[in-house]
């Protein structure tokens, strides 16, 4: 372990081994840091923040603060950040609100500078924010999702595996997965992230069978319940993927809009 000497570490901090830790750091009591993990210059850890091995914290970066929440009543909530993440220059990652519940950041992800995680947000395994993303409470980003740069995203809204919302944007509803937003837009769906299939490894068979569940939600006229009867009597895994979301999504889901744009 490396600690610069104007450092300032709880000693009911729990430190792995290999972290090296720069000048200017806080970090509070009841932190663990997991091995391998280095922080940069001014970065602020607060109490109840857990950090996974071979972590990248950059410098401004502050994590575990108290949320921005009227409803907060100085609970012990917490952070928790998985193994191999990169949280670039003035990332900020809020507690959750209420007793006990956590902010939660996958394996291998990707938040860079000044994105922002309110209380209680979850983030699946490999999710990338661009530059800027501000994130309400409670919203939940599944696997592998890409959020471009400046977008925000509605409190309690979900973002589906492999889901790209495009810079600038608002989301206000549920995003599908494998879908892509429109950039400059709020709440529309222009197609799917195809090239985000292939680099994942999805067969030609897998891809044609999302293209169908696409259509069946967005091209073929049909309303969202009718959309989910059609996708629930399929027996493909994919399109119990996608039912099972549009099923759940308690704010609704992105709107179509193509303009002569090719999902495909």
């Amino acid at each position: 372990m490396h600690v610069h000497a104007t450092a300032v570490i709880d000693p009911a901090a729990t430190i792995g081994a290999n972290v090296r830790i720069g000048p200017g750091v806080v970090v509070g009591p009841d932190v663990t840091i997991g091995p391998d993990t280095v922080i940069g210059p001014h970065a602020v850890i607060h109490p109840y923040t857990t950090l996974g091995p071979g972590c990248r914290i950059h410098a401004g970066a502050v994590i575990g603060d108290i949320p921005q929440d009227l409803a907060f009543k100085d609970v012990v909530s917490r952070v928790r950040i998985g193994a191999r993440c990169i949280l670039r220059e003035g990332v900020t990652i809020h507690r959750g609100t209420k007793e006990a519940s956590e902010t939660v950041v996958g394996d291998d992800c990707y938040l860079m500078a000044n994105s922002h995680l309110a209380h209680n947000v979850k983030l699946g395994n490999r999710v990338i924010l661009a530059n800027g993303v501000l994130l309400g409470g409670y919203v939940e980003i599944d696997d592998g999702a890409f959020v471009s740069g400046n977008a925000v995203v509605h409190q309690f809204c979900r973002i589906g595996r492999l889901a790209m919302v495009g810079g600038i944007s608002g989301v206000g509803k549920d995003v599908p997965p494998f879908c892509m937003t429109r950039s400059g837009s709020v709440n529309t769906v222009i197609g799917l992230n195809i090239v985000g299939l292939r680099r994942n490894g999805f067969s030609p068979e897998q891809r044609q069978m999302i293209r169908a569940c696409f259509h069946t939600v967005y091209r073929e006229g049909l309303n969202v319940s009718q959309a989910v009867d059609v996708l629930k009597s399929r027996t493909d895994p994919l399109a119990r993927e996608w039912a099972d979301f549009i099923s759940q999504a308690k704010r609704g889901i992105c709107k179509g809009s193509f303009l002569g744009a090719d999902e495909e």
